[in-house]
């Protein structure tokens, strides 16, 4: 009994055992299958979760966009005000600069320094052109109030080459009051605009006559008002013929003083009182014939002699003319001789035998 129940155990067991042995192939290829699906599944859940994860990533660099953005509109609000104020500045200061020279010197230059360097260049020209003088001819101030009147629109040259046929004919101003208009205009025809001209020295001689006794007046307010005279005109006579200061605005004093940036003005008035105001006034005729010399001879409108200029170092326009100093050499205007001089001469042409600087033609 005892052995067929422990056979029918073993039994039982073996059974049990190979059962096991069977299902295990049966595990292993439900096992398989489904490791299969999941390999299957793994690619579609993987690109579903990157899918989801770039979704994510999107709404989050989204939501952190929006702040930026916020950001930059706050960033940029002070940006656009310093654009509408920075050009308000900058026009500002185009405007003050030229406005009033006297006070406000051009650039970045202070008064003071503006005033030493304007008196440099006088000093420097002073030793360049020790003989400067007015290049009209005359013998009185009768004959340099004529002669400056018709040096307009002219040169000095040629109201030299014509005046003295007029004064030899009209000597005093009343000869010159009494004369035949077409006469006289048949004198001046060489300096141009002669109709104008001969009206005008006409007139003067018949103003000087009949208000003044047949004397040039020495004083500026009597002197303007004589016809075609101006405070130009009135200024070469008064620092001249009567020794009393002036100031000559001509076209090449105007083209000068803006050109070193002694001022901005354009009106000849203004340009006066501008740079009067950098200098004594004792030195205001000899400065007039220092900055006409230099530009009749050196600082010439179109082709200035830069490389040439004895005060190319304290010049701000330096550079405008050619620089190479041989070619600025070729450019200087040299006369060959004889007075008066539209080119420049040797300073040693201005001598006399003693080696001195000759006395002005016409100043006694």
């Amino acid at each position: 009994m005892k052995k067929t129940a422990a056979a029918k155990k073993a039994a039982s067991a073996h059974r049990g055992a190979s059962a096991k042995k069977a299902a295990a192939p049966a595990k292993r290829a439900a096992s398989a299958k489904k490791a299969a699906s999941a390999e299957k599944a793994t690619p579609v859940k993987k690109a579903a979760a990157a899918r989801k994860a770039t979704s994510s990533r999107k709404a989050t660099s989204s939501k952190k966009a929006a702040p930026a953005k916020k950001a930059a509109s706050v960033k940029k609000a002070p940006a656009a005000k310093k654009v509408v104020v920075a050009p308000k500045k900058a026009a500002a200061r185009v405007k003050a600069a030229p406005a009033k020279a006297v006070v406000h010197p051009p650039g970045d230059e202070s008064r003071t320094a503006l005033v030493r360097r304007a008196r440099r260049i006088n000093r420097e020209l002073a030793e360049v052109f020790p003989y400067a003088h007015p290049e009209l001819d005359f013998e009185n101030p009768f004959q340099l109030v004529v002669a400056t009147v018709l040096s307009a629109q002219t040169t000095d040259l040629r109201v030299n080459q014509t005046t003295p046929s007029l004064f030899a004919k009209y000597p005093t101003p009343e000869d010159l009051a009494a004369a035949n208009p077409e006469e006289v205009e048949e004198i001046l025809r060489p300096c141009g605009f002669f109709r104008a001209k001969t009206k005008s020295v006409i007139g003067l001689s018949k103003a000087l006559v009949e208000e003044f006794g047949g004397e040039v007046p020495g004083r500026l307010e009597d002197l303007v008002k004589l016809p075609g005279v101006g405070r130009k005109t009135a200024f070469v006579v008064l620092g001249n013929a009567f020794g009393r200061p002036g100031i000559t605005v001509d076209t090449h004093f105007q083209r000068l003083v803006r050109r070193w940036q002694w001022t901005g003005e354009t009106d000849p008035d203004k340009i006066e009182a501008a740079v009067g105001a950098l200098f004594p006034k004792s030195d205001w005729t000899d400065l007039s014939h220092h900055v006409i010399w230099h530009g009749r001879r050196i600082c010439h409108a179109r082709k200035p002699a830069c490389g040439a200029c004895p005060i190319a170092p304290l010049c701000p326009a330096y550079g405008e003319g050619e620089t190479d100093p041989e070619k600025a050499k070729k450019l200087l205007k040299y006369e060959k001789g004889g007075f008066p001089g539209q080119r420049l001469k040797p300073p040693q042409a201005y001598l006399d035998a003693g080696g001195r600087p000759a006395p002005p033609l016409g100043a006694g």
